[in-house]
């Protein structure tokens, strides 16, 4: 054989080494990146415990309470408050929802004052929503020592009767207060069961008639279906269902009334529930009889 013939042989034997140290170092590194990422697999899973002992100990919300405590001890905490916006509401509410807050986070704090960081003003803000008259209220703090509470009311629109009780309702039907009949204040009476849901429906109504608008004393919402209006010189309009029918119905009325003066002619009623007619009922004279009453024009 020859010297040629063995070195070829000789370089076939070294190529055919090479393959397996790659592979080896393949898996070496291959390895190393396995347990690099089983270290860092194995670190979060601690990470994760050491947060679930944490939440368990209350650590984040004891470190706040300290926080704000040590913020408190510097000044700032709440020594006093102010209150704008009220008219008519009873300020004692306002009084009562704050100070409870400010007592709840002094406790928490174990100090005399209330810290600021620990007043929770979005919770003072959602007490007072849950009364009528509010009809949103802002609540911020005053650095270093003091709220503000503005207080944004809703506007009286009308009183509301239903059961025996009488109530003040805004433009919206929202109910703000209870009534004393010795109280009442010169606005418009919804009468029935659900009236006050109609209070705006209503007043849209009525602003299509201008010359009937001061003129009316209550309204009565019939069957939770339409309104018997009655106007202060005594007589009562029963309008149709719906809302077109009614404002269709009320428009013609206005129109006739304008022109040759329905109202305050001593008519009892004014029944304008049948579409194109209007039926009357007059006072009984003295002495007259009194007859069986007509049934009334069906309502459904």
């Amino acid at each position: 054989m020859s010297a040629a013939h063995v070195r070829r042989g000789g370089g076939s034997r070294a190529a055919a080494r090479k393959p397996a140290k790659t592979a080896k170092k393949k898996r070496s590194v291959s390895d190393a990146r396995a347990g690099k990422l089983a270290g860092l697999a194995f670190a979060g899973f601690l990470l994760a415990i050491g947060i679930v002992v944490l939440i368990a100990l209350d650590v984040p919300a004891k470190a706040e309470r300290a926080a704000a405590t040590t913020a408190g001890r510097a000044g700032f905490t709440v020594s006093g408050y102010q209150i704008v916006g009220i008219a008519h509401m009873n300020r004692g509410i306002v009084d009562d929802i704050v100070n409870d807050e400010l007592k709840r986070a002094a406790d928490e704090a174990g100090t005399a004052k209330a810290p600021q960081a620990l007043v929770d003003v979005a919770g003072i803000r959602q007490r007072l929503l849950q009364f009528g008259w509010v009809r949103d209220a802002r609540i911020s703090r005053r650095l270093p020592d003091s709220l503000a509470i503005d207080i944004v009311e809703r506007t009286p629109a009308a009183l509301w009767q239903n059961r025996g009780q009488l109530a003040l309702i805004d433009g919206d039907g929202v109910v703000l207060d209870r009534v004393p009949v010795d109280k009442m204040p010169d606005l418009p009476l919804l009468i029935g069961p659900g009236a006050n849901a109609q209070a705006r429906p209503l007043s849209e109504l009525m602003a299509g008639v201008p010359t009937l608008k001061p003129q009316l004393a209550s309204a009565t919402w019939i069957g939770g279906r339409r309104w018997d209006l009655n106007f202060q010189s005594g007589e009562t309009v029963a309008l149709p269902d719906g809302g077109a029918a009614a404002r269709t119905a009320l428009v013609k009325f206005a129109k006739a009334d304008k022109s040759t003066g329905l109202l305050g002619r001593g008519i009892v009623r004014f029944d304008l529930r049948v579409p194109g007619k209007m039926i009357v009922r007059l006072p009984r004279a003295p002495g007259e009889a009194i007859a069986p009453p007509s049934p009334p024009p069906r309502e459904g």
